[in-house]
């Protein structure tokens, strides 16, 4: 698919843009990566770190609460899919949020509601009490991740944005390598529940570092808060003496609409994201998102169990496993962030499938039998197909204006919710039913969805988000 171009309705609302707007993004645009910057990043981070633990950290005591509470496979799915579940109403409730109230205390709140549920599963004595909290925990994991995702997107330059943001993003698998580095001793030595306590009390701390941070100057602009807008930019020029020379057109007067219906003064519409030059954005990164999620949370929740219900590992060993596929996909990321400003988006995500499906077709059809080789394909495929996860964190927040970004973000990750609730539980199925290699048939075949997907996507490297979404 071609990059969109703007229709006559956004001609003429790029024309009647507001210049005090324009020269506020541009002096944006012109100040390099400074310490202010690596503030913003380190604290958001820590917030999406701490998503990545309390996300996973079920994953690493359940091999010892499937012992202790007799829990069978379909309820090891439903326990799984039960943090889904609420990540799905959270993404949903906290973007929209996060469009009203601004993205800090949107991110904040989410935190602040993973963080407690976390001490709640500590506490649970119980499958119930530890389903519904998992359940409620998800809400919080689900809001933190698409907002934290558009504020560091609204905080970056054109030139270098891909860079400046995974290497954000990457926070999140170093968060995953972290929790399975801490499982394998923490379960094993304080038991189940510790994990759980340390997922909690520090995330109560970052919610209020998060809390202080600065608001996003985009979203001030798009509500029209000019002067507050106009103080923190000027914190972000202090920062730092340098300046660079703003991309091509960033001191053109910012658009005013996507068309006659949608103005940027009005509020954030759900509709607009199926309308217009959106609806066909939409379509593709939803699917996307549904493609690389289905499989990476789908092998990150059970590899663990795998390991040592069908290939009978001990319970370190298993973990110890488990947690090398999020190291892979933190060596992969970080050749991601290096190499993303270049090869592009499209480019990226579109070998992620390949790659990873390729592999995975590999496993189904003949590599099951060997632990070792399950092992290493497996990890592989996790790595590049994780990947393309934290690109498409990227680049949703690219294809959509400030009016609706927080809110277009949270609907497509609404589709990752969605397909790692539905991944776990068919994988529980077809382990007892099919047996592994029709699993990793399966996840080869969904790969093949994702990289069509990927041909169609736009290519937004080194634009400014007004010029992607007008």
């Amino acid at each position: 698919m071609a990059v969109d171009a703007p229709d006559a309705g956004d001609v003429r609302a790029i024309a009647a843009g507001d210049p005090a707007e324009a020269a506020l993004v541009a002096r944006m645009e012109s100040v390099p990566f400074s310490r202010w910057h690596a503030n913003a990043r380190l604290v958001m981070g820590s917030a999406t770190f701490l998503d990545a633990f309390d996300a996973l950290s079920l994953a690493f005591a359940l091999p010892v609460l499937i012992d202790l509470w007799k829990i069978s496979p379909s309820q090891v799915g439903v326990l799984i899919g039960a943090s889904y579940v609420g990540q799905l109403a959270g993404a949903l409730v906290f973007s929209a949020l996060a469009e009203r109230y601004g993205r800090v205390p949107g991110t904040a709140a989410a935190v602040a509601i993973m963080s407690v549920m976390s001490l709640g599963c500590a506490f649970a004595g119980s499958f119930p009490a530890l389903l519904l909290c998992r359940l409620v925990q998800g809400i919080g994991v689900g809001g933190e991740m698409p907002v934290a995702a558009t504020y560091i997107s609204e905080l970056s330059r054109a030139q270098g944005r891909g860079r400046y943001f995974l290497l954000y993003e990457m926070i999140f698998p170093l968060g995953l390598v972290a929790t399975g580095q801490l499982g394998t001793w923490l379960v094993p030595t304080f038991g189940w529940q510790a994990i759980f306590l340390v997922g909690g009390v520090p995330g109560l701390i970052i919610a209020v570092l998060v809390a202080r941070l600065p608001e996003s100057p985009r979203w001030l602009l798009s509500r029209g808060r000019l002067a507050d807008a106009e103080e923190i930019v000027s914190l972000i020029e202090a920062s730092t003496d340098r300046r660079v020379p703003a991309v091509i057109g960033t001191t053109a007067p910012l658009p005013r609409a996507t068309g006659p219906s949608f103005s940027r003064s009005s509020r954030a519409s759900w509709i607009e994201i199926v309308s217009g030059i959106y609806r066909g954005r939409t379509l593709i990164v939803w699917t996307l998102w549904a493609s690389a999620f289905f499989i990476a949370n789908s092998l990150n929740n059970w590899m663990p169990t795998l390991y040592s219900t069908v290939y009978h590992l001990g319970l370190r060993q298993s973990l110890r496993a488990a947690s090398l596929t999020n190291v892979a996909q933190v060596l992969v990321l970080l050749v991601a962030a290096v190499c993303i400003d270049r090869v592009g988006r499209r480019v990226w995500t579109l070998a992620a499938f390949v790659a990873g499906g390729t592999l995975l077709a590999i496993l189904g059809f003949a590599g099951t039998q060997s632990v070792t080789l399950v092992m290493i394909l497996a990890t592989v495929s996790y790595g590049v197909i994780g990947s393309a996860n934290a690109v498409l964190y990227l680049y949703t927040p690219e294809i959509y204006p400030t009016r609706i970004r927080a809110l277009g973000t949270g609907l497509a990750t609404s589709w990752l919710r969605l397909a790692s609730a539905v991944g776990p539980a068919i994988v529980g199925v077809m382990v007892g039913a099919e047996g592994i290699d029709a699993v990793f048939l399966m996840f080869a075949a969904v790969s093949v969805v994702g990289a069509l997907a990927a041909t169609r996507m736009i290519e937004t490297r080194n634009r400014r988000l007004e010029e992607i979404a007008p």
